[in-house]
């Protein structure tokens, strides 16, 4: 049980991070890797998902609109299914996405998919996200008022 907790844990970790990333610095990392051998599960395709949303965050739920969502669903060739999605019509995101859910599961691959795939993404993700901090700070501006002593 905790390791299947473990495990779903780590899932939910690659996926925030391969959901954020570009397509083309996956598909380099992932480059990196041996990938073994897979079979596709579900062609990469596009749909729609339906929005909701919640005023003030804790109101009633309402349909706020649609989004288009790619998909695709691949199987290793030691038996592990990986699913991916992502937001947009990216077809090829969506496979590696799935490519590296599937790899992140196997006890081979998980080791090399951290180092070679997911650590320089989130790095790049930290960098980027201090870089626009700095970014902000560097024109924020310090409002204050002065107090006329009149009296």
């Amino acid at each position: 049980m905790a390791a299947e907790r473990a495990m779903e844990g780590r899932r939910k970790a690659a996926m925030a991070v391969l959901a954020h990333s570009d397509a083309a610095d996956i598909a380099e990392r992932l480059g990196a890797v041996d990938v073994s051998v897979h079979q596709t599960l579900r062609e990469p395709e596009n749909g729609l998902v339906m929005v909701r949303g919640r005023i003030g965050g804790d109101g009633a739920p309402f349909n706020l609109g649609e989004a288009t969502v790619s998909r695709a669903a691949v199987r290793l060739a030691t038996g592990e299914v990986g699913f991916g999605y992502t937001l947009g019509r990216d077809l090829d995101k969506a496979r590696m996405i799935a490519l590296c859910d599937a790899m992140v599961q196997s006890r081979e691959l998980a080791e090399a998919v951290e180092a070679k795939v997911l650590s320089p993404l989130r790095a790049e993700m930290a960098a980027k996200r201090s870089r626009r901090s700095a970014e902000a700070a560097a024109t924020r501006v310090d409002f204050y008022t002065m107090v006329r002593g009149e009296g």
